[in-house]
């Protein structure tokens, strides 16, 4: 070696050497090396090669040399270590591509409290699996890619054996309390066994119990929670207000949590261990169960706090991309994933999936012909946004939630097949408070028990590859749709928790002949507010609930009449073209109809409004609406069977005819057809009832 310069003049000065290479710098001898002497390595193979740094002698130092940080130049006593300002760099251990593994150097770099930051400036590959406990820690991978061919086997149903894991550290014992007062919705005042364990920002996981009579998994509550007041003895705020109810006597657990706290990872390409291997299920192209082992993907955070990824593109992987569970205040954005080995295996082929996570913003990822492009399980107050999924055809779902008491999830401006609380009984099929708005996809299903969906400007388009029907299907507790569109309209009902109405507004929709619109539990309420809806044949409202129909255009192909269970069936303004509408009596029924509504056409059945022949008796209250008959066998009305409480005045009738039976109208059934304006009308009334009152018409 060879002296370069000095720093300063001054006594206290510290002598620079140079050397080309990491190398030449080992070859040295030390024997005679001053404590403290710097030395410029120019790069690591060859000067310039981007792997240079400056190293100190520390003539003391005994710890195991790891080719970067610490170099050991063979002697039993005395390092060269490496002099940084908190940035590491895979180059300065003398890694330029995948011909190497880097694991050794990763370890190295995220085990140095020191570096917070690390970076990559050429392709690397990952020989294994690296769980990790530090906060503060960014990992910079500059867009390069990383690979893990041959990557040692995971274990059994493990999506945490990421190349990267990182997980905070999660107390051994825990404490329950029975809770003694109930635990109000939006509380985040808990009770606990004793407040002087809970000090001011310590972070706790808390679990209900099993909802009693529930699934095998069904709670209410698991979240990753920070103590922000001591209130009293027995009484701790949280930085989180409860999503669902307790009741006295339900059980709530807590268990102290370190988390790691701001780990980012980002730029990266990643390619999976099974990438470009055919679908194992489809095909047999490989041994199913082999594929949980030998598959990789780069990143797991658990009990983890502030952790953002962003800039990750995968393909081929076989866990989540990005897994996270029981993690709070995080962003996942401008992510992607394609074409991993299968969409049908549970949990595997994900772009990012989130159990029991809070306050999570995932934004700009895609995803092509995978399973899921984003999983919100048991979590709450994320924001999904500008999130794309393509190539489902196979069956891939981009978007869906668990349905274990899910709460407050917003999706806006995604597109991709979207299904809410959707994956079995076991998990209790319930959320709350999900939202959705400029969604595009051909096929929505929320029919579980989801509470208080707000869908606005969320179209549903028919693709003949994937579901040729267009189904949207829906959960009328609290439900409201504005703006929306699609071809095949299922609403039922499966919970009852809300308190505000089933609105359907500004919506259209083109369902089959036949289809089942309103489903038989539905028995609340169910509005449509200027809404349009085409091929209107043979189309079934089998719930007993009200359904009121405000300014709709209805057009029908003048085939099979709508058949109507509802108790109460009101038609306020709008246009009914080609299309019957009829009930089924199968219960006591009311129609209404007025507001200026206009039928008009004809249909199979031959009448515009009629009734079948169950028991039920039926009101008719008819006015100021206009019925006009395309045909002069077509009725206006038709009543021909059961017990009919009958009242039209002020309506106005254009053709065909009005046909009235008097097994109708008899015991204490009536009828008064009074002040109403008809045009060439024929009438097939029974005459000399005194049930029965037709005159004082105008008739043209």
């Amino acid at each position: 070696m060879t002296r370069t310069r000095l720093l300063a003049s001054t006594a206290s000065a510290v002598p620079v050497r140079s050397v080309p290479t990491v190398g030449q710098l080992l070859a040295a001898p030390v024997a005679a090396v001053p404590a403290g002497t710097l030395v410029k390595v120019l790069g690591y193979h060859t000067a310039g090669d981007g792997g240079g740094m400056t190293v100190r002698w520390d003539p003391r130092a005994t710890a195991p040399g790891n080719c970067g940080t610490v170099l050991d130049p063979g002697s039993a006593v005395g390092r060269w270590l490496q002099l940084h300002d908190g940035v590491g760099d895979f180059r300065r251990f003398g890694l330029f591509g995948t011909a190497e593994a880097a694991d050794d150097a990763l370890d190295a770099m995220v085990n140095d409290p020191a570096i917070r930051r690390i970076e990559a400036h050429t392709d690397l590959r990952f020989a294994r699996r690296h769980t990790y406990f530090r906060s503060e820690l960014e990992l910079d991978f500059g867009g390069h890619t990383v690979v893990t061919k041959g990557i040692e086997r995971n274990t059994h149903d493990n999506p945490f054996g990421a190349v990267l894991y990182f997980r905070g550290n999660r107390a051994e014992t825990s404490a329950t309390v029975t809770l003694a007062a109930p635990l109000a919705e939006l509380s985040d005042v808990f009770e606990v066994p004793d407040s002087a364990a809970f000090g001011v920002g310590t972070w706790w996981a808390v679990e209900s119990d099993v909802v009693p009579g529930g699934g095998r998994y069904e709670r209410e509550l698991q979240k990753l929670l920070q103590v922000t007041e001591i209130v009293d003895a027995t009484h701790v705020r949280f930085n989180y207000q409860n999503g669902w109810a307790f009741a006295a006597g339900r059980k709530l657990t807590y268990t102290k949590v370190e988390p790691v706290t701001q780990v980012h990872v980002r730029n990266m390409v990643f390619i999976g261990a099974d990438a470009g291997v055919k679908d194992p299920y489809v095909d047999g192209s490989g041994a199913p169960d082999e594929f949980e082992y030998t598959g990789s993907h780069p990143i797991a955070f658990e009990y983890a706090v502030r952790c953002d990824v962003s800039g990750i593109h995968a393909t081929g992987t076989w866990w989540p991309v990005i897994m996270r569970r029981w993690c709070t205040h995080f962003r996942t954005t401008q992510c992607s994933l394609k074409n991993p080995p299968t969409v049908f295996y549970g949990g595997a082929g994900y772009l990012t999936q989130q159990i029991y996570c809070l306050y999570g913003h995932i934004a700009d990822c895609l995803s092509s012909n995978a399973r899921h492009l984003n999983d919100l399980t048991a979590s709450a107050h994320c924001l999904v946004e500008n999130c794309h999924g393509d190539g489902d055809d196979t069956g891939g779902n981009p978007f869906t939630t668990h349905g274990q008491y899910e709460h407050d999830l917003t999706f806006v401006g995604n597109s991709g097949l979207l299904d809410i609380a959707n994956s079995g009984s076991l998990w209790g099929t319930s959320a709350k408070r999900i939202t959705i708005r400029k969604h595009r996809m051909s096929w929505f299903v929320a029919l579980t028990k989801i509470t208080d969906l707000t869908l606005e400007d969320v179209h549903v388009t028919a693709r003949s590859t994937f579901d040729p029907g267009g189904t949207f299907q829906v959960n009328a507790d609290g439900l409201q749709l504005r703006g929306c569109t699609g071809v095949t309209l299922n609403i039922g009902r499966r919970s009852g928790r809300s308190s505000r109405p089933n609105l359907v507004s500004d919506c259209s929709f083109a369902a089959p002949p036949g289809t089942t619109i309103g489903q038989t539990p539905i028995d609340v309420p169910l509005t449509f507010r200027r809404c349009t809806f085409s091929g209107a044949d043979g189309w079934v409202f089998n719930s007993s609930g009200p359904v009121h129909f405000e300014d709709c255009i209805v057009r029908g192909t003048a085939g099979a009449p709508i058949t109507f269970k509802n108790s109460d069936v009101v038609i306020t303004g709008g246009r009914w073209t080609d299309v019957g509408l009829q009930l089924t009596a199968v219960r006591d029924q009311r129609l209404h109809v007025g507001g200026g509504a206009l039928f008009k056409g004809t249909n199979q059945a031959k009448a515009l409004l009629s009734r079948q022949g169950g028991p039920g008796t039926v009101t008719w209250e008819l006015n100021s609406y206009t019925s006009v008959a395309s045909a002069g066998d077509t009725a206006h009305l038709l009543i021909d069977a059961g017990g009919n409480r009958f009242r039209c005045t002020g309506a106005t009738f254009d053709g065909g005819r009005i046909a009235f039976a008097a097994a109708a109208f008899a015991d204490s059934s009536y009828a008064l057809h009074s002040r109403n304006v008809e045009t060439a009308v024929t009438r097939d009334v029974p005459a000399g009832s005194d049930r029965l009152s037709v005159g004082d018409n105008l008739t043209f």
